[in-house]
């Protein structure tokens, strides 16, 4: 198993759900865009691209920084509800089938390796997502956005994880797709692996291409 520099074992894995174990992000865009044009602000990939990590209420202020109206907390409050109706329905229309069978081998391996395995989602559907893709039985512990007080990069989702597991977070790994998902690990006391634009971050402990290089890692002394 992996060593960290407390020399503290590794025993828990605490993973992003989206972009990590399975991809959402075209939902997320399409929510996004089709309540945007609603209400005639610009929106592109790019700033979706900003939104990655975030929570949904910080997401729709970094939209709304586009927009030459000034919204009251009630209207912000009924558009990130109406963004999360059309992500809801998208998110409906998933299957076992978008979680590749290499993603659910690995986790298998993990836990056949004595792992502690989490979910660290800052989205409140990560619970409804995982029950539509049938991971429920993969995951110790979920921890979702109506859990927590503060999204990422503040470390509550992870710190919130590590403690269900029983775990001190110098013993988990922190798997993020997201560089504000790697400062929230880094910030919390967490080792950091990072797949996808969490890769190139800086801040990752160990970069890696795919998620099945997570049981090289672990493996190695």
């Amino acid at each position: 198993m992996v060593i960290c520099g407390d020399n503290n074992m590794i025993k828990g894995i605490i993973f992003d759900l989206d972009g990590v174990i399975l991809s959402t992000d075209h939902f997320h865009y399409l929510a996004w865009k089709k309540m945007a044009d609603e209400e005639g602000i610009y929106f592109d990939e790019i700033i979706n691209n900003r939104l990655r990590g975030v929570s949904r209420m910080a997401s729709l202020e970094i939209i709304l920084e586009r927009s030459k109206k000034v919204y009251s907390p009630m209207e912000k409050d009924e558009m990130a509800n109406r963004k999360n109706g059309y992500y809801r329905d998208l998110l409906k229309t998933m299957t076992p089938n978008d979680v590749s069978d290499e993603n659910r081998e690995v986790l298998k391996e993990l836990h056949r390796l004595g792992y502690l395995l989490a979910v660290g989602s800052s989205s409140k559907n990560a619970p409804f997502i995982i029950q539509q893709v049938q991971l429920s039985s993969y995951f110790d512990q979920v921890v979702d956005g109506s859990m927590i007080s503060k999204s990422k990069p503040d470390p509550e989702v992870f710190l919130k994880a590590a403690s269900l597991l029983g775990l001190s977070p110098s013993s988990c790994f922190v798997v993020e797709d997201a560089p504000a998902g790697v400062l929230a690990a880094k910030r919390g006391g967490f080792a950091s692996i990072g797949i996808g634009l969490a890769a190139k971050d800086t801040n990752t402990d160990y970069p890696i291409e795919a998620l099945s290089d997570i049981v090289l890692l672990v493996n190695r002394v």
